[in-house]
């Protein structure tokens, strides 16, 4: 059962709880009751294929943001085996706001480093809303270093709304540490594959953005900025987010589009988290089969079709 519902779905809880109700309370043996749920599942099904057919892109913002969207330690758990999780940056200290380590998949050893956004409120903060410091960004390039050094592929998933503004983190380098990472990952010899799972927010997520095949979840979104963030600037009005989300074109279909990403991993119908099961099937089929169309390229031209990657991203027009 789904806990939270965003306002464009409210016409959908009213039947989908009333679905549950008579599933849990009703009599079974009530030819009423069983006319009844029967009449639900095709009202239900009616109004997700009318919710879900055309989303907005302000509307596919929020589903990004649901907080019942399985995170990167969600994933983990349901696609790789044996994780294990590294700590800290050798530095200053450990971020939770990213988890990173080494772990299994298909019975190969691969390095997995995601943001981590938590679950209820003493988890968000305990993840800060899976804000890195630089120290966390540290902390994924020294995972990803023990991924080249060893040779082993490296898969990143993208879910934050940006790297953390606080003073401390100015003071502590996060200008530095983000491009630092965006230098070491172009460079390192290994196959990088980048899953945007939910928010991909500014440098925060691009600091481990940078990979040989970028893959997007369908309702995910990925922008230089928040919609919200950009209508402060252009128009001075936060509230005008859903204007912003429409001509920033961070929505999967768009990003396909432009050629910043190379491709769709399908959501259940509503979003990922109305099916944790589903959709880490999705994205582990995507995983492994764009990693087993690297696997065999030389090192050389691994290197030469990331760098090409990233400098055809845009268009531009000389006059």
């Amino acid at each position: 059962m789904v806990k939270h519902y965003l306002d464009f779905e409210k016409p959908l809880m009213v039947l989908e709880r009333e679905y549950e109700e008579l599933q849990r309370f009703a009599p079974r043996n009530d030819p009423k009751v069983s006319a009844r749920i029967e009449r639900l599942e095709k009202m239900i099904a009616k109004e997700r294929e009318d919710i879900y057919a055309q989303l907005s892109p302000w509307q596919r913002t929020h589903l990004s943001r649901h907080i019942d969207r399985p995170h990167t330690l969600d994933y983990i758990h349901l696609i790789f085996e044996d994780f294990m999780e590294l700590h800290g940056d050798r530095g200053f200290m450990d971020d939770p706001a990213i988890v990173g380590g080494f772990a299994r998949l298909e019975g190969e050893t691969v390095v997995v480093v995601g943001h981590q956004k938590g679950r209820d409120v003493k988890d968000m903060g305990y993840r800060n809303f899976g804000m890195s410091h630089p120290e966390g960004y540290r902390k994924a390039l020294r995972i990803m270093e023990l991924a080249a050094r060893f040779k082993k592929p490296i898969i990143t998933m993208i879910d934050t709304p940006g790297a953390y503004p606080g003073v401390g983190a100015e003071e502590r380098g996060q200008a530095g540490a983000i491009a630092r990472n965006l230098r070491e990952m172009a460079s390192f010899p290994v196959p990088i594959i980048v899953v945007v799972i939910g928010e991909g927010g500014s440098g925060g997520a691009l600091a481990i953005g940078v990979g040989d095949k970028i893959l997007m979840l369908e309702n995910a979104i990925y922008s230089v900025i928040s919609p919200e963030g950009c209508a402060a600037i252009l128009w001075r009005d936060g509230s005008k987010g859903s204007l912003a989300a429409e001509a920033l074109k961070m929505t999967a279909a768009d990003l396909l589009r432009l050629g910043i990403i190379d491709e769709i991993i399908p959501e259940p119908l509503g979003g990922a988290h109305r099916d944790y099961h589903v959709v880490a099937a999705h994205v582990k089929e995507a995983v492994v089969r764009n990693l087993g169309a690297l696997k065999d390229v030389p090192e050389e031209k691994l290197l030469a079709d990331r760098y090409k990657l990233f400098r055809r991203m845009g268009t531009f027009q000389e006059k």
